[in-house]
């Protein structure tokens, strides 16, 4: 399999229980996918700008309890 076209097409064809497998590997597969890139963006201080503007906001009184 090396399409996106032909993965579509095994997954219609899948049973129920291996769709429901694969759909849990997939949802586990984003979230590691997802802490992936926010620790490199962590690391590289990418959300340094956005921290700093939280934090003053907060301090500001900004801010309002959810």
């Amino acid at each position: 399999m090396s399409t996106v076209q032909e993965i579509e097409k095994a997954i219609t064809q899948l049973p129920e229980d291996d769709f429901g497998i694969l759909s849990k590997w997939l949802e586990d597969f984003e979230s590691k996918m997802w802490d992936n890139q926010f620790e490199e963006d962590v690391q590289s201080g990418r959300l340094e700008k956005l921290a700093n503007e939280a934090i003053s906001d907060f301090r500001a009184g900004k801010c309002k309890e959810l």
